[in-house]
């Protein structure tokens, strides 16, 4: 061994005394040790009391350089004296008693752990051991075991294991020896060989000898004990042995009992020692069943009761709430089966995959049951959760970061031959229009072009589903009436068509919070077939304004269905409707009843929410986001578990259900009405568990047995006053921005007559956590033991006999969009090329629009005629996901904003083409659905091979974009809207390879990863015109899992570097004049507004970088010359 070298540390003496006794030490290693041994006592002894007297000597003995730790292990090893050995011993422990753990590294890195555990080995070969001498060989192991990544490891193969037990073993009763060797064992279980070893050994049994009730006395020993047994009870053998021995209810008495007698609180770490014995025991299926069996439920939800107020006990609390939720009994959902309630065949089913599952899956299957034996794990659901999911995923290796160069190469291929793809001319009719036709004299005359035919729908062949399935769409509607007319309930009518409401404009007045006088409140059109129409009382509304019925309206009943009798002569309700034309432009209630009638659903739905009639005001103010109370969850949760401690109080009554087709509604006038048949509308079942409080389940999408996230339903029959908790149970994400302060919103129609018709966010105690009831491993994709989640929340009702909609965020219907598109041709601006085509026609029946928008040309002179042809195209997708609503509005805005007057629209227009296709999902829209269209699968997976028959929105859309490509003329920039439910603000996601490949670890030549920067331009100039935009949550990395995008096809096929995804946060802002509050219709506006200004800016930086090449090209050439 080297000799000491001198310590390096600034200030200390470099003849200091220490290192002069080392290196006595260091020459009497050997030999010399074994024969002088008084000298090495004496040595040693003297070193010990410089350290324990001198902060400087521990200093020079551990400073990085210092060989000070080597000689001291060196000695330890060596020698066989006693003392000697002792006074190496308490050397040591004062060394490594201070400094954190920067010491004990030390000492780990010159091979201390092997040095002590071969003592430990010949020291108990002695017979007896020495106390005093085991008792400091294990308070050192107990140190630095934690340090030693290998340390259970090195202690299992020298035996060391072993011999700590049988010492422990041999000193149950005295204290002195037994922390430090239950400190070790501590140490040695937290390997899991090590913890199923030990149990073998009857450790497990040995820790119930030394743990037990209350007691003043031995408190540290009992916490050590406790942590053992803990890091033992992990291992799922020695659980099943503490089960059989009865010991889940020993745990459970022993905290009884400290429970009742620390009343001061001074033992909080024991008892949630005892807490975590009794988690690691519940992880096991036997475990939970003896903690059911034991009661185990009754006594942590009454002493967690009992500790509430104290705010120290919340870690008591929280252990105990998540033991309780993962003991609670898996139930089942309360569903005929997972799959939707509604049902669509479809015309071939594509081999593979989760529909054909679906399909093949065998008659008979209870597909809603649980298939696991094992509970997964739960995450600790505390108070003080932070917002880091995203983080964290972020700092985790990303195994979906796509690492093939070939495949990060955007390569422009042309899949389908340019004669095929010739049939997309219609669509580009502004490109070869000579404008001949046109008075471009007047402002109006590009407004309503034309549109094209829609392109030929492949005709369907007629399918015979199997078993349990419905009739192809087109029999389908003879296959109800058949089943209605042999159970003799009414057939509903074909088209839709609103002829038994009549209806009223109420003054402009009312919109500024006026109550009508009773004049003008009995003023109401004549109905028709000389009815008398009748002014609605307020009592009337949950009967006749609770929604509009159309005409033959059996859509299944629900609250108060029916505006009017059968009978056309009898007495019929007049609906006020608030006359909102001035605030609301592109509004118009009976318009949007005319559109509705066009609307073709799967459940043929013949009703409309009063919402989408009326339409919506944006609030005046903005709304801020949800500061939760402290505690809030905990108290849900608590009340979830309460129904099983307390099962007489649960009335477990069904009020809603949709897999009744007869009658949904269930109407005992006892309890709220609910329903969710009209546009767009998501709730499948409603069951009343208290007398206030309700279940709810969501539907799946159709063809599909999981998306739970969209819901948007009507609630009646409320009283006044009182809160009522409403906790949708079958939510799949793992978090949600309801934890974060999103609230859910509400529609009140006695608020919407009284002048204020908007959707404002509403909701107390809104959580969002795991639950008892499973998913079937069918439904999680083949993994068992997952959970849904419930999203809770509390509202107050305000009104009497008032009608609610309750909406996950602000609807956006087809009927909407449909007629949005109409009122826009109305209100265009002057000098507006706006031209409406169908792209194609959906797989359930309804016309998918297509709008191309720009600026008319000056004139029909070639130079003007080509300017316009040479404009660069923007292709502007959005809704691919039904649920995502807030991408509707930002199109909206869009929309709006482009067909303007203003200045920047003008330019906009007189600087880009616009191909727009604002919902390429309106089947999902239509029916409910949260991701998927009716062929049950997510369109944004589907643009590398889109089929003509299930994905026809994106076979054309893609068609489209080959066309531009294979005529040169591909789009400047595509961007698809979408909305995100777990971030906040707006951002982007882009395409490039080198952000790829610096994510990875693979190595590529620089000549590979070469590519233009641009793609940043665009964001960059959002980060810096929106307050909303975040550049930071912006991703340009290509993942496997996205490579079916839109985003990932249009630039790897296509060839366009500014290929985006653009999401917009369903809750709200942390940056910016937003931050802090929670976004609305009139944000989205905005944010449109802002994006279009970037998209403006871009082009004339682009414009300046062109004029300033040319220029300088100019100037070389010149100089050549």
């Amino acid at each position: 061994m080297n000799k000491p070298k001198m310590a390096l540390e600034k200030g200390v003496p470099s003849s200091s005394r220490v290192l002069m006794l080392l290196g006595q030490l260091e020459r009497m290693n050997g030999e010399a040790m074994l024969s002088d041994a008084e000298v090495s006592r004496q040595i040693t002894s003297k070193i010990l009391h410089l350290i324990q007297t001198q902060e400087k000597t521990r200093k020079e003995l551990t400073t990085k350089g210092s060989g000070g730790m080597e000689v001291i292990l060196a000695s330890l090893e060596n020698t066989r004296d006693l003392q000697t050995i002792l006074n190496i011993l308490c050397i040591l422990n004062e060394l490594l008693s201070v400094g954190g753990g920067r010491r004990i590294g030390v000492c780990v890195s010159k091979g201390g752990t092997g040095v002590l555990l071969q003592l430990l080995i010949s020291s108990s070969k002695e017979t007896p051991p020495n106390e005093e001498l085991m008792m400091h060989v294990h308070t050192l192991l107990a140190k630095i075991g934690p340090k030693d990544r290998k340390f259970g490891v090195k202690a299992r193969l020298t035996g060391a294991l072993n011999v700590t037990v049988n010492l422990l073993k041999q000193n149950v009763n005295n204290n002195k020896l037994l922390l430090p060797c239950l400190q070790v064992l501590r140490v040695y279980s937290a390997n899991s060989v090590n913890a199923v070893s030990l149990g073998k050994s009857g450790v497990v049994e040995l820790m119930f000898k030394v743990i037990g009730p209350y007691s003043k006395k031995n408190t540290s020993v009992m916490k050590v004990a406790l942590d053992t047994l803990g890091a033992l009870l992990k291992s799922k053998m020695n659980a099943r042995r503490a089960v059989e021995r009865a010991q889940v209810s020993a745990l459970l008495a022993i905290y009884q009992d400290w429970h009742r007698n620390d009343t001061r609180h001074r033992h909080t770490l024991i008892r949630k020692s005892i807490l975590g014995c009794l988690k690691n025991v519940t992880n096991s299926k036997l475990g939970r069943k003896a903690f059911i069996d034991a009661d185990g439920m009754r006594i942590l939800y009454h002493t967690s009761t009992e500790c509430l107020p104290v705010r120290t006990l919340d870690s008591l609390v929280n252990t105990s709430s998540l033991i309780m939720r993962k003991c609670f009994p898996k139930n089942r959902l309360p569903l005929p089966t997972i799959k939707s309630s509604y049902q669509y065949a479809l015309p071939h089913v594509p081999a593979g995959g989760p529909v054909a599952q679906l399909y093949n899956q065998p008659p008979g299957v209870d597909d809603v049951v649980d298939e696991s034996d094992d509970n997964e794990d739960m995450e600790l659901d505390t108070e003080n959760d932070t917002e880091n999911e995203e983080d964290d995923k972020d700092k985790a290796e990303n195994d979906d970061i796509e690492t093939d160069i070939a495949k990060l190469q955007p390569r422009q291929t042309q899949t389908r031959p340019l004669d095929e793809l010739r049939v997309y001319e219609r669509f580009f009719l502004e490109l070869s229009e000579d404008f001949q036709g046109f008075d471009l004299t007047d402002s109006r005359a590009g407004i309503g072009v034309t549109p094209a035919p829609p392109l030929p729908k492949p005709p369907k062949p007629i399918t015979v589903p199997a078993g349990g399935q419905a009739p192809p769409k087109g029999h389908l509607e003879a296959g109800l009436a058949a089943s209605r007319l042999e159970k003799g309930e009414p057939q509903p009518p074909g088209p839709l068509e609103l002829e038994s409401i009549g209806l009223s404009r109420a003054p402009e007045k009312l919109l500024m919070g006026e109550s009508l006088s009773p004049a003008a409140q009995d003023h109401t059109p004549q109905g028709e077939a000389g009815a008398t129409p009748r002014a609605l009382e307020p009592s009337d509304l949950s009967g006749s304004l609770s929604r509009l019925a159309l005409e033959g309206g059996g859509g299944g009943g629900g609250s108060g269905s029916g505006g009017g009798s059968e009978d056309g002569g009898a007495e019929q309700g007049v609906l006020e409707v608030p006359d909102t034309a001035a605030m609301l432009p592109l509004h118009d209630p009976e318009l949007y009843i005319q559109m509705a009638k066009g609307t073709r659903s799967v459940p043929s739905y013949a009703e409309v929410a009063y919402p989408d009639y009326c339409g919506h005001l944006a609030p005046s103010t903005p709304e801020p986001i949800l500061e939760r109370a402290y505690g809030v969850q905990r108290a849900k949760i608590f009340q979830d578990i309460e129904r099983l401690i307390h099962p007489n109080d649960i009335l477990d009554k069904v009020v809603y259900d949709l897999d009744l087709q007869s009658c949904p509604v269930i109407d005992d006038g006892e309890s709220l009405k609910f329903n969710s048949q009209f546009e767009s509308g998501n709730l499948r079942k409603a069951v009343q568990v208290r007398k206030f409080e309700y279940d709810l389940i969501l539907n799946s999408d159709i063809n599909s047995n999981h998306y739970h996230q969209w819901f948007y339903f009507e609630v009646s029959s409320m009283q006044v006053g009182t809160p009522y908790r409403f906790n949708i149970i079958n939510c799949e994400k793992a978090n949600s921005q309801f934890n974060y302060g999103m609230q859910v919103l509400m529609y009140s129609v006695q608020e919407a007559i009284g002048g204020r018709p908007q959707w404002g966010r509403t909701g107390q105690d809104i959580c969002y956590y795991k639950n008892h009831f499973s998913r079937s491993s069918i439904a999680a994709g083949g993994q068992k033991g997952k959970s849904y989640y419930t999203m809770t929340f509390t509202v107050t009702f305000q009104h009497k006999d008032d009608v609610c909609y309750f909406a996950y965020h602000y609807p956006y219907t087809y009927s909407t969009l449909k007629m949005h598109l109409q009122k826009l041709q109305e209100k265009c601006g002057d000098g507006v090329y706006l031209r409406e085509d169908v792209l194609c026609e959906t797989l359930g029946g309804n016309p998918c629009p297509m709008l191309t928008i720009t600026a008319m040309p000056d004139s029909t002179s070639p130079t003007h005629l080509n300017q316009l042809r040479g404009r660069p195209v923007v292709f502007l997708t959005a809704r691919v996901h039904p649920g995502e609503t807030n991408a509707s509005w930002v199109m909206k805005g869009t929309l709006e904003f482009l067909t303007g007057s203003s200045p920047l629209a003008q330019s906009l227009r007189a600087c880009y083409l616009f191909k727009i296709i604002p919902m390429l999902n309106p089947d999902g829209v239509i029916n409910g659905s949260h991701r998927c269209s009716l062929s049950g699968e997510d369109l944004n997976r589907q643009w590398q091979s889109p089929n003509l028959e299930l994905h026809p929105t994106i076979y054309h859309a893609k068609g489209l974009l080959q066309y531009l490509n294979a005529i040169q003329r591909a789009p400047l920039v595509f961007c698809d809207y979408h909305g995100h439910s777990r971030k906040k603000n707006v951002f982007m996601y882009g395409c490039s390879i080198k952000e790829t490949v610096w994510q990875t670890n693979i190595n590529a030549p620089s000549c590979e990863l070469h590519e233009d920067l641009g793609y940043r331009t665009l964001p960059k100039l959002l980060s810096q015109l929106a307050p909303a935009f975040s550049m930071s949550s912006c991703s340009f990395v290509v993942e496997r899992s996205k490579e079916a995008t839109a985003r990932v096809v249009v630039w790897r096929e296509l060839g366009v570097q500014r290929s985006y995804t653009m999401e917009s946060t369903l809750c709200g802002c942390d940056q910016g004049k937003y931050k802090r509050d929670m976004q609305g219709c009139t944000f989205f506006a905005q944010h449109s507004e802002n994006s279009l200004e970037g998209w403006l800016m871009f082009r004339r930086r682009q414009t300046e970088r062109r004029v300033m090449r040319k220029k300088e090209e100019d100037r070389r050439d010149k100089k050549n010359r």
